[in-house]
């Protein structure tokens, strides 16, 4: 199974994602192209940016709930 489907599996079960999660959990070195695919192929997720402890800012995806 590629990133790009393990990445949408995780944020489908309901789990955000950063670019040390995706690094650590599958491999991932480039999250930001992994979700410009799951973008480009309609997928709904949001981006926020949040400060960590330390004062880094970093990118954490989640997946939009649409009405059913």
């Amino acid at each position: 199974m590629n990133q790009t489907k393990q990445i949408e599996q995780h944020l489908n079960k309901g789990y955000s994602i950063t670019a040390y999660e995706a690094l650590n959990l599958y491999g991932c070195f480039r999250l930001a192209s992994r979700m410009y695919e799951l973008k480009e192929s309609g997928y709904p997720f949001h981006k926020e940016m949040v400060t960590l402890d330390n004062g880094k800012r970093i990118a954490e995806y989640r997946k939009i709930k649409l009405p059913a």
